[in-house]
């Protein structure tokens, strides 16, 4: 038996599937941006790059939580 995935880390397989990238471009970009404050990165993600609230939030947050 595995225990489901919880978190933002659940929204990944929709995140992937739904934009077309791997979430690891989606970090990677994160890390790359010269933003550091959530807010910052969550409006960035839905501006420049179409994301809805929910999954740039989830991105995000897992992503600061490394």
């Amino acid at each position: 038996m595995t225990d489901a995935v919880k978190g933002p880390a659940s929204d990944f397989p929709a995140i992937e599937k739904k934009y077309g990238r791997p979430v690891a471009e989606w970090k990677d970009l994160i890390r790359s941006s010269p933003l550091t404050r959530h807010m910052e990165l969550v409006n960035w993600l839905k501006a420049e790059h179409g994301l809805g609230h929910g999954h740039a939030n989830a991105l995000v947050t897992h992503t600061l939580a490394e």
